[in-house]
C-alpha cells in the first residue's frame, strides 16, 4: 500500500507538470498523431521485409522484390519525414511547457515575503531554477516523445506477433513477470536517489554561490582553500550519490536486456524448429524477430523513460513546492490602493516576534508629515524590524501600523510601497549600468531626470568622471564602485522615486569622512517633503531629528529630542557618552 501511495503520487506531479500542455492541445494532437503514422509506418517494415523474403526464395519473383524494395523505400521515408514532425513537435512542446514552468516559478517567488527568503539559501532556490526544472524539461521532451512512440511500437510488434505465430509469441509473454519485478524493484531505488541528486545538487549550488558573492571576505581571510575544500567535499558527495544511480540505472538495464536476449534465444531456435516442420515461413520468422527486436528497443526506451521520469519527480516535488508556498504577507480581497498620502505615520501597541523570538513589545508612537524620526539603541533592540513594518514587509502580531490613520493591512501592498523608499547600510545594485540602476526607481523616468536625479545625489561628478558616463556598468553587485558610490546611486534612485515616506538604515555609517559628507548633503536633500526615518548613526543627524525613540530589547525606552533625552540621564545618554569617550559619534 505504501508503494501505491508513492506511484500515485508520482503520477499525479506527471499530470500537473502535462496540464502546461493545455494550451498547445492542437499542436499536441498533431504531434501525437505523427509520431503514430511514424511508428505505424516502422511496423509495417517487418511485414514488408517478410514479403521480400518469400518473394525470393519461394516464389523466385524479380518484378515482385523490384516493386517490394520500392514500397519499402517508401515506407522508410515516410517514417522520416512523419518521425521528424512528431519529435520536433513534441520538443517544442516541452521547450514551451517548461519556459512556462520556469516563468511562472520567477514570477510566484516575487510574490513571496521576506520572511521565505530569510529561512532559504539563494543557491538552493536559483538550483530550483536552473537544475530541477532542466530535468523537468528532459522528461516532457523524452517522456512525450520516446513515450508514445515506444508504447505503439510494443503494443503494435505483440499484436502482430501474435498474428504471425501466437505459440511462438508465449515465449516473449514469459519474461513479463520478471521485468515487472525489475521495475518495481529498481525503481524504487533509482526514484529515492534521483531525488537525492537533486538535493545534492542544490546544496552544491549553494555553496558555490555563496562563496563567489563574498569572494571580498573569502580572499581577505585567506579561505580560498577552505572554500574549495568545502565545495570539493559537496562534490564528491553527490558524485558518489549520482554513482549509486547510475549503477541501479545500469544495472536495472542490464538485468531487461540479460532476460530479453535469453529469450531471444528461445525464439530462434523454436522459431527454426517451426520453418524446418514447415509451420513457418523464413520471412515470417525474419519479421518475427524483427518484432522481437522492436519490443526490446521499446522495452529500452521506456527503461529510460522510467529513469528520467523517476528524476524528473523528484524535481518537481521541489518545483511545485515552491509553487504550492503561500506569501506570509498578502493583500486582503477587500483591500483598496492607497492613493497620494500625506506620509503621517503611528504605531499603536505593535508587538513582533521572528518565529516565536519576541522582537518589539508594545510599541507606540506617531509623527506627522515630514517629520524626522531617529531610531537609537544597542545593536539587537528592533530598529531595523520597526522600519521593516512600515513598508509592510512583514506584519506585526499585535497591534497596528497606520499610513495616513490607515492600517497597511488593508491596502494594496504595492500602491503603499509605491510612497515609500529605502536607502539600506547594504546597497543593493543590479550589473547592468549606472542609468538602469538609478531609473529603477521610477521606470517611466526620462533620461533627463535620471541625470538630474544623480545631480541632486552628488553623483554627477564621479559619473561624468567615467569614460562610459551613465552608460558604465557597475559590475555583479555594484563591486566597481565605491561604497560611497553606491550609496549615492542608490539615494539617486531614491530621489527619482520621489517618496513620501523615507527610510535610511545605517545610510553612511560605513563610509570615510570625505564620502560620508557628500552622502550627507544628498541625503539632506532627500529628506525634504519626506517623513523620514533614520537608524541613528551621525549626532548631525540624530540632533536635526524631531524625535529620538530610543529602543531597548524590543521596547521603546525613551522618546524625544536630543536635547531633552540628554537632559533625562537615560539610556540614550549613556549611549551617547560611551561613544564620544571613545571618539565616536555614532549612536
Amino acid at each position: 500500500m505504501k508503494a501505491e501511495g508513492k506511484r500515485k503520487s508520482a503520477l499525479s506531479y506527471y499530470r500537473r507538470i502535462l496540464s502546461y500542455a493545455r494550451p498547445h492541445t492542437v499542436k499536441l494532437v498533431f504531434a501525437i498523431l505523427a509520431s503514430m503514422l511514424a511508428t505505424l509506418v516502422w511496423l509495417s517494415v517487418p511485414l514488408g521485409l517478410r514479403e521480400l523474403i518469400d518473394a525470393v526464395f519461394d516464389q523466385g519473383d524479380r518484378g515482385l522484390l523490384n516493386v517490394i524494395t520500392f514500397v519499402l523505400a517508401g515506407l522508410f521515408f515516410a517514417q522520416a519525414v512523419f518521425g521528424f514532425l512528431g519529435r520536433y513537435a513534441l520538443d517544442w512542446i516541452g521547450e514551451r511547457m517548461v519556459s512556462d514552468l520556469r516563468k511562472q516559478v520567477f514570477e510566484h517567488l516575487n510574490t513571496l515575503s521576506l520572511g521565505y527568503f530569510s529561512n532559504q539559501r539563494l543557491g538552493e532556490i536559483t538550483s530550483r531554477l536552473t537544475n530541477d526544472v532542466a530535468a523537468i524539461r528532459d522528461a516532457v521532451t523524452d517522456t512525450l516523445n520516446e513515450g508514445i512512440t515506444q508504447t505503439i511500437n510494443l503494443v503494435g510488434s505483440v499484436v502482430l506477433m501474435v498474428y504471425l505465430n501466437w505459440r511462438l509469441s508465449l515465449v516473449i509473454f514469459i519474461t513479463v513477470p520478471v521485468i515487472t519485478f525489475a521495475v518495481r524493484y529498481f525503481g524504487r531505488l533509482i526514484r529515492k536517489l534521483s531525488r537525492e541528486v537533486q538535493d545534492r545538487l542544490a546544496d552544491t549550488t549553494a555553496i558555490a554561490e555563496e562563496s563567489l558573492g563574498a569572494v571580498h571576505t573569502v580572499k581577505a581571510f585567506s579561505r580560498e582553500p577552505y572554500e574549495v575544500g568545502r565545495y570539493t567535499s559537496m562534490v564528491e558527495i553527490l558524485f558518489d550519490t549520482a554513482r549509486k544511480r547510475v549503477l541501479y540505472s545500469n544495472l536495472f538495464w542490464s538485468v531487461v536486456a540479460l532476460v530479453f536476449m535469453s529469450t531471444m534465444v528461445g525464439i530462434f531456435w523454436y522459431g527454426g524448429t517451426e520453418v524446418l516442420a514447415g509451420r513457418l515461413t523464413a520471412g515470417d520468422l525474419v519479421a518475427f524477430i524483427f518484432f522481437a527486436f522492436n519490443i526490446a528497443r521499446s522495452l529500452g526506451g521506456m527503461t529510460r523513460i522510467y529513469t528520467v521520469f523517476n528524476t524528473a519527480v523528484g524535481a518537481s516535488e521541489r518545483i511545485f513546492g515552491i509553487l504550492d508556498e503561500t506569501p506570509e504577507i498578502s493583500d486582503k480581497p477587500d483591500a483598496v490602493s492607497i492613493g497620494e498620502i500625506r506620509g503621517d505615520v503611528r504605531f499603536e501597541n505593535v508587538t513582533f516576534a521572528y518565529e516565536k523570538l519576541p522582537v518589539l513589545r508594545g510599541i507606540s508612537f506617531s509623527c506627522t508629515a515630514g517629520d524626522i524620526v531617529a531610531l537609537a539603541g544597542p545593536s539587537g533592540a528592533g530598529k531595523t524590524t520597526l522600519l521593516h513594518l512600515i513598508p509592510r514587509f512583514y506584519d506585526v502580531e499585535q497591534g497596528a501600523v497606520l499610513v495616513d490613520d490607515t492600517d497597511v493591512r488593508d491596502v494594496k501592498q504595492r500602491s503603499l510601497r509605491e510612497h515609500i523608499a529605502v536607502v539600506p547600510q547594504d546597497i543593493q545594485l543590479f550589473g547592468t549600468s549606472i542609468l538602469e540602476n538609478i531609473r529603477y526607481g521610477r521606470l517611466d523616468a526620462t533620461d533627463e531626470e535620471v541625470m538630474d536625479a544623480a545631480e541632486k545625489a552628488q553623483a554627477a561628478e564621479f559619473i561624468h568622471a567615467h569614460p562610459d558616463g551613465f552608460a558604465a556598468k557597475v559590475g555583479e553587485k555594484g563591486i566597481k564602485l565605491s561604497g560611497g558610490q553606491r550609496q549615492r546611486i542608490a539615494i539617486a534612485r531614491a530621489i527619482l522615486k520621489k517618496p513620501r515616506i523615507l527610510l535610511l538604515d545605517e545610510a553612511t555609517s560605513s563610509l570615510d569622512s570625505e564620502s560620508e559628507a557628500a552622502v550627507q548633503k544628498a541625503l539632506d536633500l532627500l529628506m525634504q517633503n519626506c517623513t523620514t526615518f533614520v537608524i541613528a548613526h551621525r549626532l548631525s543627524t540624530i540632533r536635526n531629528a524631531d524625535t529620538i525613540l530610543v529602543l531597548d530589547q524590543g521596547r521603546l525606552a525613551e522618546q524625544g529630542t536630543h536635547d531633552a533625552l540628554m537632559l533625562r540621564g537615560g539610556l540614550y545618554k549613556r549611549l551617547h557618552d560611551i561613544q564620544f569617550r571613545e571618539g565616536d559619534a555614532h549612536v
